[in-house]
């Protein structure tokens, strides 16, 4: 992994699927060709997907190439979240314990139930009249 100059992490949430790079550097992120504050515009997001380079104090140590596709914003987000905190183990072994402490090497297993027949939505049923 070092020979290539970066760390790569897959990180999966909901639909969203992000691939992650980190080169030693100062901390400037870009995500698909743009950067990470004009993706996210909501502060709570962006909270969200640096949580594992705060939770180690290393946001000033890496810069990140993200490529994330499928789902919505906060499904982007936890994916690269994600992400991160694999890349973050695979540049440091001793990381591990603290980024599972805090619960960000787990996937979030939690995805859209699909729509059953016979009902409007996944569990919605019509709605029963008596007369």
């Amino acid at each position: 992994m070092k020979d290539k100059g970066y760390f790569y992490g897959m990180g999966r949430r909901k639909c969203a699927v992000a691939r992650v790079r980190l080169f030693p550097g100062r901390g400037a992120i870009v995500v698909n060709g743009q950067p990470f504050e004009e993706l996210f515009a909501r502060e709570g997001l962006r909270k969200e997907a640096l949580k594992p380079l705060l939770v180690t104090d290393s946001l000033d140590k890496f810069n990140a190439t993200i490529k994330v596709a499928g789902g919505g914003n906060s499904g982007q987000a936890g994916a690269i979240r994600h992400g991160i905190a694999r890349a973050l183990v695979a540049s440091d072994e001793n990381l591990k314990p603290l980024l599972r402490s805090h619960g960000l090497l787990t996937r979030d297993p939690r995805v859209k139930e699909r729509k059953k027949y016979g009902l409007v939505r996944a569990r919605k049923a019509k709605q029963y009249t008596k007369r």
